[in-house]
């Protein structure tokens, strides 16, 4: 999965590159002028992982494969084992966390990832068994989420597995298992397009490049995108990101210019007009700044994620009618989104209105499509049940 810190706050995004080293000249489109290497000269000490390190299998995980096609004969049935085996709770226990951004291997011993790294892993286990495997880019609407006080604008991953390929033969039947972490997308047909393993290589490397920016690891972040830039040069949120990073450093000028690169290459951008816009509010272009602002309240009014991400900002700066108001747009646009029932069951706590609270935390939990959440959720209403809820500190 990939994050995009988009302002109301500020904005940060994901992805992937195949080993650390000196900047690829040879990538054209690179824009080397907007990289600033002086700026954090320690960037070079910072181990990047390797191809071979983010995709590597342990010998625990390639028995975990073998065991799962052990003793069957056709590559289909082959597949549906291997994927059946990474599904089943009760023997990989797999969990779903955002903030995930780990290896294959990992990702494999610790059983807890996002999408992308789930989808690695998956890609690694399906290469390992003989399988062609491919990513897919899920062309998901703009979904935020809240993580460390900074909004996130979220994008989603996939993998095909198939049989292995006979260059000999042409096969008529669409053998193709689709895996995916997330049963929202499976439901809904968003249009995908594949991406090679450099690409995803750029978004892993971009996942940890916000990791490092939200604890202010600057130098770190700082080689993780310029890694990530030098595998895919036309990465919009690797380059808002890094404008991001700038702004962080002082650096306004430079920020400046890499959010306006970001809109050359993709010019509807939120996340680069948003944070482009607070840097001209903050430089006292306020004409320039409310003029990018209106241009993406046009384009997110009818965005049910929107709304969402206002409902967060107004509760934790408690301003609760109006985050009702907004989470109420929200399921308006979107009931099926857990998360907006979430803000509501929180808002109506502190509002005072328990019932309304508990009907959307049991909301909440029915639309979740993951054991962790439906576990916070049950939790919240084991406190009404037992009377330990006093404010909503304990939501």
């Amino acid at each position: 999965m990939r994050y995009q810190i988009s302002f109301y706050g500020v904005l940060l995004a994901f992805l992937l590159t195949a080993c650390a080293g000196g900047l690829d000249r040879s990538n054209p489109s690179l824009e080397t002028n907007l990289l600033h290497d002086t700026a954090f000269p320690d960037y070079e000490y910072i181990h990047i992982e390797t191809k071979e390190e983010i995709f590597t299998l342990s010998d625990e995980a390639k028995a975990y494969v073998d065991g799962s096609i052990h003793r069957i004969d056709t590559p289909i049935e082959q597949m549906r084992s291997l994927v059946s085996a990474i599904f089943d709770h009760s023997r990989l226990d797999l969990l779903y966390i955002s903030g995930a951004n780990t290896v294959a291997d990992e990702t494999f011993k610790n059983r807890a990832a996002n999408c992308l790294s789930m989808s690695i892993m998956t890609y690694s286990m399906a290469s390992y068994a003989g399988f062609h495997a491919e990513f897919q880019d899920i062309e998901i609407p703009e979904y935020w989420t809240r993580r460390e006080g900074y909004s996130v604008l979220n994008g989603h991953i996939n993998v095909n597995i198939s049989p292995p390929r006979d260059l000999g033969k042409v096969n008529l039947i669409n053998n193709t298992l689709e895996v995916d972490f997330d049963p929202q997308t499976r439901r809904n047909k968003f249009k995908k397009r594949a991406v090679d393993v450099a690409e995803v290589m750029s978004m892993f490397y971009n996942n940890r490049a916000v990791d490092a920016l939200l604890v202010k690891d600057y130098v770190t972040s700082y080689a993780y995108l310029r890694q990530s830039l030098v595998l895919d040069a036309d990465h919009a949120s690797a380059w808002v990101n890094l404008g991001l990073l700038y702004r962080h450093s002082g650096m306004l000028n430079e920020a400046e210019k890499v959010y306006k690169n970001a809109l050359s290459i993709e010019k509807n951008n939120p996340s680069a007009i948003e944070n482009l816009a607070h840097l001209y509010r903050r430089t006292g272009r306020i004409e320039d700044a409310n003029r990018l602002l209106a241009q993406v309240d046009r384009n997110l009014e009818d965005n049910p994620y929107y709304h969402f991400i206002r409902g967060e900002q107004d509760f934790e700066n408690e301003e609760y009618e109006q985050a009702l108001s907004h989470y109420r747009d929200a399921l308006r646009l979107d009931k099926s989104k857990h998360e907006i029932y979430f803000g509501l069951a929180k808002v109506y706590y502190v509002l005072g209105d328990i019932n309304r609270s508990q009907r959307y935390f049991r909301e909440a939990k029915r639309k979740s499509t993951n054991r962790q959440d439906q576990n916070l959720y049950q939790g919240k209403l084991d406190l009404f049940s037992s009377n330990r809820v006093h404010n909503g500190s304990n939501l």
